[in-house]
């Protein structure tokens, strides 16, 4: 059943990157926070709090329908740790409801034979899980020793497509560990990827050598068609910038807890718009608007949808756009 549903879930995959070459009026990817709050606190991480409430399921709803109005591809929800939202499962409805695909990322610390087939049910088509180290630290418990049971669980039960992304940077002890992960992974029968852990800005820190050369062969290790898309990384291993159209606010849309629109999980604040009141006016702005912190960003989806436009349709500084928006209001106002 896995190998059926993983077959068709690459050939709606590949629809909607059809679509997307075709058409860059709507959203490709959106990541959706239902919850900042998490069960952890790793080092390097921004995204979590230990307080805050799960956010209404008709709320979650409502900002999905959105999405899906804006002809958004997929929707991933995150967190904080999405595991803990008590209505994941309907949210995850909702979004194949809509006609989306829905991934889910997660650390992985709650999965049981019994949650995972309630994923299964719901319709869940993609997880990730990031594994940090082998043995828990300081920095981080997303260590292979505490969840490798939850990844034989997962062997075991999940239809919908896992991938483990072991990491590398920011802090993290030992690389060595990263090979490891992913080497776990193939075994279990998971795809693979390896990221570069972005510095507290969310942007570049370059690898050591040691490093790099880990970061090498975990590559080697890991997801073909992932190697091919994020050939950025090879830049930001050697500590270069990398020259991209970064199409976030537009093609990929990250939305927090409150509802509003950001660029991404590592620049909260710009545009700041909320969702339910996000136009086409705000897509084409931040569509065409270069982004200040593109050259040293890590995060790799944003990477991969910016893809499908980097070829086509040059950008602006947000000082052109704002002076090309102010003198279009002047002229509008000598008109009237």
């Amino acid at each position: 059943m896995r190998k059926t549903k993983f077959l068709k879930l690459k050939v709606r995959e590949a629809s909607f990157i059809t679509r997307a070459l075709v058409s860059t009026r709507h959203p490709v990817l959106a990541h959706l926070i239902p919850m900042r709050r998490c069960n952890l606190a790793c080092g390097y991480c921004n995204e979590y709090d230990h307080t805050s409430k799960p956010i209404d399921l008709e709320i979650i709803n409502a900002r999905l329908d959105k999405l899906a109005d804006l002809g958004t591809s997929i929707v991933t929800i995150s967190g904080g740790e999405p595991m803990m939202h008590p209505e994941l499962d309907q949210i995850i409805h909702h979004i194949r409801s809509r006609g989306m695909i829905a991934g889910l990322i997660s650390n992985g610390y709650y999965f049981t034979p019994e949650r995972i087939k309630r994923l299964n049910k719901a319709g869940l088509e993609y997880l990730q899980i990031s594994i940090d180290n082998i043995e828990p630290d300081e920095v981080s418990r997303k260590s292979l020793r505490v969840l490798d049971k939850k990844l034989r669980y997962l062997s075991e039960y999940a239809d919908f497509h896992v991938n483990i992304n072991s990491v590398i940077g920011g802090g993290i002890k030992n690389p060595e560990d990263a090979l490891e992960v992913a080497k776990r992974a193939v075994e279990l029968g998971f795809s693979t990827t390896v990221g570069v852990i972005h510095d507290g800005d969310g942007t570049l820190k370059p690898l050591s050598t040691r490093e790099r050369n880990i970061f090498q062969e975990v590559k080697k290790l890991g997801n073909k068609d992932h190697a091919r898309l994020n050939w950025f990384q090879d830049s930001i291993a050697e500590g270069k910038e990398y020259n991209w159209r970064c199409r976030a606010g537009a093609r990929y849309l990250y939305i927090c807890e409150e509802g509003l629109v950001h660029w991404c999980s590592q620049q909260r604040g710009y545009p700041g718009i909320p969702l339910l009141e996000y136009t086409m006016d705000d897509f084409d702005r931040e569509y065409k608007t270069e982004k200040w912190c593109a050259s040293t960003c890590t995060l790799q989806c944003v990477h991969q949808v910016g893809i499908l436009d980097n070829w086509r349709d040059p950008q602006k500084t947000p000082e052109q756009m704002a002076k090309e928006q102010k003198n279009g209001v002047g002229e509008m106002v000598r008109a009237d």
